[in-house]
């Protein structure tokens, strides 16, 4: 059977086998069966991760939805013990008086598990990636041993496997850490990069909680890549009610800016800017402020609508750069794009402060986060033209002393792997040492094994 992912539709992956497992004596039972059968095993979620690292051609593929028990809240600490497989509105809705730190933005129907496996960060304004967040977790490795991983016990794989890409066991249960439950002001306002950037030292972000910048994706302005809306959330006393019926985008708005951002850049930031503001001085709670509306397979409507002659998608990537660069890389992006014939139907600059526990860190400092959409036809030609940009984007930040996030493509070169992700050999060694029979595996994993193989 084939199998792909939801958002690009780029990795049609013939598996060999489909296994949907619940429970951990499943999932020990399913590692010892692949091991007995010499059978490799691949891991996957929501299926919105576009690199590849949730399916392996011929593997046995474990679906881990299904596996999604919330097991303890410990009310005192905030510290809730769930399945791996549980996905975002089931976990939140399990937190009581408590809420989740952070989570990815754009789609809610992911699982804890995947998050871990790329170490996701979310759009809080001093928030490092989720391995803060983590207490703990179970790992069934590869010999099917069941290890608990925390800062102290098995710390070697606590650090590899958050932000392993699900190459060295199944992450079978999570101890999250949460923080407090409370009100949120949206406060909306249009800035330039420059005072983007100022955020955080202009502001008291113990109050400014969470932020997110939504760019200027019209080619043919000059404020292209440069002015956007910043949409913030300060914390708010806890006595104000939540009113019901605020204002928010539906399922039929978010269709029709997705079309308007492939037909008219220039008016697509105009009503999505309009429409913030608009919301200036809404309230939420601090946790499902966090949720949003994703339209799973958008862009087969979307290509019917406009009847294009190639089928296309969006493809990501994730750029970081030092924020003081982040205007003149941006500067430069812009130039990149205007000529690249790849239209940015979608971007955000998010902040992120620096990870010091993950083995594969990609937070090696406090990064500006931008994230560029990018329209891509899947003809040859179309997605050799977007990974000729895709790859002249991350030339850029490293250029600026930055890097690349691994998760959503395999685009980039084995020097720019390098230069990015200077521990990436280590790694290898790392799973080759723990896994030499490669029982977990994936598209991901055996692309930069055979791109790395002969390096010393």
């Amino acid at each position: 059977m084939f199998v792909n992912d939801i958002h690009s539709a780029l990795n049609a992956t013939r598996v060999a086998r489909l296994i949907e497992p619940a429970g951990l004596k499943a999932l020990v039972g399913v590692v010892k069966a692949a091991r007995d059968a010499g059978a490799q095993l691949s891991l996957c979620g929501g299926r919105h991760a576009m690199g590849g690292q949730q399916f392996g051609t011929d593997t046995w593929l474990l679906d881990l939805r299904g596996h999604s028990v919330i097991h303890a809240l410990d009310q005192e600490r905030g510290l809730i013990k769930v399945d791996a497989g549980i996905q975002w509105a089931e976990l939140i809705a399990g937190t009581g008086a408590w809420g989740i730190r952070q989570k990815q933005t754009g789609a809610d129907r992911l699982t804890l598990g995947g998050a871990l496996a790329a170490n996701i960060h979310g759009r809080g304004l001093r928030m490092a990636p989720i391995v803060s967040d983590v207490e703990a977790f179970t790992l069934i490795d590869a010999q099917g041993g069941v290890r608990r991983c925390t800062r102290v016990e098995n710390a070697d794989l606590f650090a590899l496997a958050i932000g392993g890409y699900g190459l060295f066991g199944i992450i079978a249960d999570v101890t999250l850490r949460l923080m407090p439950r409370v009100k949120v002001e949206r406060r909306v306002e249009v800035l330039t990069l420059d005072e983007l950037i100022r955020v955080p030292e202009e502001r008291d972000t113990r109050e400014w909680l969470y932020g997110d910048f939504q760019y200027s994706i019209d080619e043919r302005s000059p404020d292209f890549l440069r002015l956007g809306v910043f949409s913030a959330y300060h914390r708010i006393a806890d006595d104000r009610p939540v009113p019901a019926g605020q204002s928010e985008l539906r399922a039929a708005d978010w269709e029709r800016l997705l079309g308007l951002a492939h037909t008219d850049r220039a008016r697509v930031f105009e009503e999505y800017a309009a429409y913030y503001l608009s919301t200036h001085g809404q309230l939420y709670w601090s946790d499902t402020h966090q949720l949003g509306t994703y339209l799973d397979h958008y862009h087969e409507a979307l290509d019917r609508r406009l009847g294009v002659a190639h089928r296309a998608s969006e493809m990501i990537t994730e750029i970081y750069v030092p924020r003081p660069a982040l205007a003149a890389f941006m500067a430069r992006a812009a130039e990149l794009l205007r000529g690249g014939g790849v239209p940015v139907i979608y971007g955000t600059i998010r902040l992120i402060e620096r990870d010091g526990e993950s083995f594969l860190a990609w937070a090696r400092e406090p990064w500006a986060c931008i994230i560029f959409n990018l329209h891509t036809e899947h003809t040859g030609a179309g997605i050799a033209a977007a990974q000729t940009v895709f790859r002249g984007l991350i030339d850029l930040a490293i250029g600026f002393g930055g890097s690349y996030y691994l998760t959503y493509h395999r685009w980039a070169t084995r020097a720019q792997v390098e230069a990015c992700h200077p521990r990436f050999r280590e790694f290898l060694r790392a799973k080759q040492a723990r896994d030499p029979e490669e029982l977990f595996t994936s598209e991901w994993y055996r692309h930069h094994r055979d791109l790395f193989a002969g390096a010393p």
